[in-house]
């Protein structure tokens, strides 16, 4: 099973990184990946972040401050699969 949990208030960088994770989900067609919207400030503060989007796979923070490409996404999620 793979976590993604996209950190982020709901600005409009945030509303992006998630719509990409759900496109690089949906490309892989895989129903083994939970998708996490994590939206308190007093839960993003526990990744100790300063700037958010961020987003974390499976407990591991891959990117922060910017929307990542679906394709980096897809990259990550491959990565924890193996």
């Amino acid at each position: 099973m793979i976590e993604i949990k996209i950190l982020g208030p709901g600005c409009p960088k945030c509303k992006v990184t998630e719509s990409q994770v759900k496109r690089a989900v949906a490309e892989l067609n895989r129903n083994d990946i939970t998708v996490i919207k994590v939206e308190k400030i007093e839960d993003i503060m526990k990744f100790n972040i300063l700037s958010t989007p961020a987003l974390v796979v499976n407990g591991v923070i891959k990117t922060i401050g910017r929307v990542p490409r679906t394709d980096e996404i897809i990259k990550f999620i491959n990565e924890v699969s193996q």
